[in-house]
């Protein structure tokens, strides 16, 4: 019959699908404002994150030409000019420093000058060229706890910042508590037994033993250092110390 007939929908078109008693539009319709914020946020987080990878790398990037101008003035050479040899074209090394306290004084009005910090291992090891030791020393330990060498680099300067310290120190009492440092310092310097500059950590040892008047223990630490064999210049250095103290 006619009036038994579905006008509501017409032929052939599907109806909404129900769940519950409800389509899913009707059942959406109460969260939509919902949806659409959270849409929104995960749209501000992801430019959010976006503008910081970008800022990042753009920081990177001047982070990058501030030390290369830095490294521009650390690189120049130090002393007297390298004579020329009839025949041969001289290298091009250009301008030269006079001593490395000068080189180390124009890193340090460069970095200024740029904005560029360094590492403290790095920062470090330029203060103490321009003989700034307690700044050196302070830098040195804000870096001391960094992870891989340049912790190592950090610990091992701290250590040659406070032996250089000792050896301007006039007051004996003073001299001894800060040899004792640099002393402490160094033993901290590598923990890893085969970890970089381990020999180093136990030549500097031996070098402050022997400072300090203890011979038999300085020896036994010069000895351990050339066994390990990781470096080049070390078993000569050695060599010179031990023929220094009579061996």
């Amino acid at each position: 019959m006619a009036d038994d007939k579905d006008t509501t929908h017409p032929p052939n078109t599907p109806k909404p699908v129900h769940v519950g008693g409800e389509s899913i539009a009707d059942r959406l319709l109460p969260h939509m404002k919902k949806i659409l914020v959270a849409f929104v946020l995960v749209a501000v987080v992801i430019s959010v994150v976006l503008v910081i990878r970008w800022r990042k790398h753009v920081g990177q990037e001047r982070q990058t030409a501030q030390l290369a101008q830095v490294l521009e003035v650390a690189r120049r050479p130090v002393g007297p000019a390298t004579p020329e040899i009839p025949g041969m074209t001289p290298p091009a090394e250009g301008p030269r420093f006079e001593s490395a306290k000068a080189r180390a004084e124009a890193v340090l009005a460069a970095m200024a000058k740029h904005g560029a910090e360094g590492s403290p291992a790095f920062r470090g090891g330029v203060l103490l060229d321009a003989g700034k030791l307690d700044e050196a020393i302070t830098t040195y330990r804000a870096g001391e706890n960094a992870k891989g060498i340049d912790g190592v680099f950090a610990r091992e300067g701290l250590g040659l910042a406070l032996e250089a310290k000792a050896a301007q120190e006039k007051d004996p009492a003073a001299r001894q508590r800060l040899l004792e440092e640099s002393l402490a310092a160094f033993g901290t310097m590598q923990p890893d037994e085969n970890g970089p500059r381990r020999a180093y950590m136990l030549y500097h040892q031996a070098r402050i033993q022997a400072t300090l008047g203890k011979r038999t223990e300085a020896k036994a630490l010069f000895e351990k250092a050339r066994e390990l064999g990781t470096s080049t210049e070390l078993p000569e250095l050695i060599e010179q110390r031990l023929a220094a103290m009579g061996s």
